[in-house]
């Protein structure tokens, strides 16, 4: 591409981490005691809220339960709260090309940051992948308390780097969210672990990526 980059930036969700609960998920139905429909539901009514941060997870569960006809159980929230971080960490997990990639990158000289769209449970689960030990900043929006494609996360990033957009390489799974990068002037790439979606430019691997810094 002719340019040379000082940063590169990543999403955190279908790009670097992937998520299977559908051995762990009947765990929190049964401590919710609410129908899976009920309780999904519930999540994409708060999900907003929760990224970026106007309420805790725990807020959220009495929020679902109480929309589902329930009035919580004392402690309930909490308990559900804590159960959903222990299926994130228990389900979550790196792709294989994710700390490789990274080492590189921190090898020469190459600044990371992680900006990632979701709620209080992110950072531990990317403290304990390793990619928090690796990265220069995790710029997660129920922190910052605003979430991508809005400019002011991005900007976060460049701040927290110290660099401009035109010295960033963007990588998320998102089309939406390389668009909103690329607006501020950074190079995006859309991460494409499955089928494509879009037009844009695409690439399968961190691997494909090397190259591109």
């Amino acid at each position: 591409m002719g340019r040379r980059f000082e940063a590169c930036c990543l999403d955190a969700y279908d790009t670097i981490v992937h998520t299977d609960f559908s051995a762990h998920g009947h765990e929190l139905l049964a401590l919710a005691g609410i129908s899976q429909q009920a309780l999904y539901g519930g999540f994409r009514r708060v999900g907003q809220a929760l990224s970026v941060g106007q309420i805790s997870m725990a807020e959220a569960f009495g929020e679902i339960l109480r929309a589902a006809g329930v009035e919580p159980r004392p402690g309930q929230p909490r308990a559900l709260a804590a159960k959903s971080r222990e299926l994130l960490l228990r389900s979550g997990r790196l792709y294989d090309d994710v700390l490789p990639f990274m080492r590189d990158l921190r090898s020469r000289g190459i600044k990371i940051a992680v900006i990632s769209n979701c709620d209080e449970n992110t950072r531990d689960l990317l403290v304990e992948c390793g990619v928090a030990a690796l990265a220069d900043a995790l710029i997660l929006s129920n922190e910052v308390g605003v979430a991508k494609p809005a400019a002011q996360i991005y900007r976060v990033a460049l701040d927290k780097l110290g660099v401009s957009a035109e010295a960033v390489l963007f990588v998320d799974d998102n089309a939406t969210y390389c668009a909103g990068a690329a607006a501020l002037g950074m190079r995006a790439v859309q991460m494409v672990r499955g089928a494509p979606e879009d037009s844009l430019p695409a690439v399968h691997s961190l691997r494909e990526v090397e190259p591109l810094l």
